[in-house]
């Protein structure tokens, strides 16, 4: 299989979602995806740009992607975080990931980044397996904590 790896555009919008469902339906919760096409053309390519995203092609396709954004920790500085990286179960095996995530890290070192992170789930071996042969530490002393726009609404108005 042939493919392309290049910077994501607008009219991408649609093929990263069909990953992004497809990700979550692997992940055993599709139900969780909520975002839409055009939530994602507004702050992706809107006036405030929130995210940023690569992806593969092959024959006009997309078949795989990377999502990403930057954040920053008062401890070490400008961090790349990877919110997404999926390849489409038929296009995997083929060397895809490997050149999305090395674009990544190309980025990374591009915007002057001192490190890139991202999240795992702990029962994804394949995607273990996958970031261990980069070398990457795996952390599991640190606990994600999160509330959503509903919940935080109900505490406010207590």
């Amino acid at each position: 299989m042939e493919f392309i790896v290049r910077k994501g555009l607008e009219n991408d919008v649609d093929g990263i979602l069909c990953l992004i469902k497809e990700l979550a339906h692997y992940e055993k919760s599709p139900e969780e995806v909520t975002i839409t096409a055009d939530q994602l053309r507004k702050d992706g390519f809107g006036e405030r740009r929130l995210f940023e995203f690569v992806v593969a092609e092959s024959g006009g396709q997309i078949v795989g992607m990377a999502f990403y954004y930057f954040r920053y920790s008062t401890w070490k500085g400008k961090f790349l975080y990877l919110e997404d990286f999926v390849v489409s179960e038929g296009a995997r095996g083929r060397g895809i990931g490997s050149k999305l995530f090395e674009y990544v890290m190309g980025v990374c070192l591009l915007k002057s980044c001192v490190g890139m992170s991202w999240q795992v789930l702990d029962w994804n071996q394949p995607a273990l397996h996958f970031y261990q042969k980069y070398g990457a530490k795996l952390d599991v002393e640190w606990v994600n904590g999160r509330l959503l726009r509903q919940e935080i609404e109900t505490l406010i108005s207590r």
